[in-house]
């Protein structure tokens, strides 16, 4: 299947854009997507924190992903 991924902050300009795409297997969830991730921007797995949202929801476990599902990555925020 094929997914679009939103990218914020510092992830878009490790990943080279606001929206990336990826091929994943049906029945893909988001702990895949870190892997693929990793795989292919291995600087994200330097950064000390990276959210998943799923259609508009913070995930904290894994999640299966589905066609047309809106996924996005956020990076640590910070600021006062």
């Amino acid at each position: 299947m094929k997914i679009e991924i939103l990218t914020f902050g510092i992830a878009r300009e490790i990943c080279g854009g606001r929206l990336i795409h990826l091929d994943m297997e049906e029945g893909a969830d988001t702990e895949r997507l870190r892997q693929l991730l990793a795989e292919q921007f291995p600087a994200l797995s330097g950064l000390a924190h990276l959210s998943i949202a799923v259609n508009s929801e913070y995930v904290t476990g894994p999640v299966v992903l589905r066609p047309g599902d809106e996924i996005a990555i956020i990076p640590p925020v910070s600021g006062g």
